[in-house]
């Protein structure tokens, strides 16, 4: 179930790297720690799918020499060699760990911060202003729309959803939604079908676990007062589009707004 996974992102420090002759890189990564590279990294393993995808962006995808399983993206990601990844995962303890990333513009971070590790600064810095001036043209466009109740479930078997600080609720709020269990503590967490009818979500979002629209996101359809289920606001996002912390999840956002803009004129 590799979708669950993209919940939480690894940090920046997630890299093992050999260097080539060059000048030292220094930069703070994203748990504030200091980091020195005597030299450019050359050879690099991505121990994250969206840190493959990230580096990649970043023009350091000829750097790659290694990656984990699941780093599918872009096309050329498949080829790499594969230095292991999940088995039995325990899915509620993953999603339950805090990410690095938790706001739209520190994809963009990454993206700098990444170049400057491999040595490919201004294709980093570029990818980084163009995913700036995507993600201000999305802001600008959606963020005062009137406003939406929305649930979003991550997974189904337990129920869970994400809370007010998740990258996934910055996006749900730049599309004009509000997260019905932003202010539960917890980052990804447990609620039960009670707790969800309660709140009354005018829109509920699935993401599921491929590219297919999940068959459970249709058992809300049974409790048909709910707003979202009376309306026809049952909407799916495939994960790698809202889950990865990478210039995609600007794709997963064009997709949300438009399904609430959907929402908006069934009121």
């Amino acid at each position: 179930m590799p979708s669950l996974r993209h919940l939480v992102a690894a940090p920046l420090a997630a890299l093992f790297v050999a260097s080539a002759a060059a000048a030292p890189v220094d930069i703070v990564d994203d748990q504030g720690q200091a980091l020195r590279l005597a030299q450019p990294a050359r050879r690099i393993v991505s121990l994250a799918p969206h840190i493959t995808e990230l580096l990649y962006a970043a023009g350091a995808g000829d750097r790659l020499v290694g990656a984990v399983q699941y780093s599918d993206h872009p096309e050329a990601a498949k080829k790499l060699p594969r230095v292991g990844g999940y088995s039995a995962v325990d899915m509620e303890q993953v999603i339950a760990l805090k990410p690095d990333l938790g706001r739209i513009d520190d994809v963009a971070k990454s993206l700098a911060q990444f170049g400057r590790l491999a040595g490919t600064d201004a294709a980093g810095e570029a990818a980084a202003k163009a995913f700036r001036a995507r993600h201000a043209a999305l802001v600008a466009k959606y963020s005062a729309r009137p406003r939406l109740r929305l649930f979003y479930e991550a997974w189904n078997r337990p129920l869970m959803t994400i809370n007010g600080e998740h990258l996934i609720s910055d996006v749900i709020r730049l599309c004009g939604g509000d997260n019905v269990f932003a202010k539960l503590p917890m980052l990804a967490p447990t609620v039960d079908v009670e707790s969800v009818l309660a709140t009354q979500p005018e829109v509920i979002v699935a993401s599921g676990m491929g590219e297919g629209r999940p068959e459970w996101l249709d058992d809300w359809r049974q409790w048909t007062r709910l707003p979202a289920v009376a309306r026809g606001n049952l909407f799916f996002i495939p994960p790698d589009l809202i889950q990865r912390h990478t210039p995609r999840i600007l794709d997963g956002a064009e997709r949300l707004c438009g399904q609430l803009e959907e929402a908006r004129a069934r009121r």
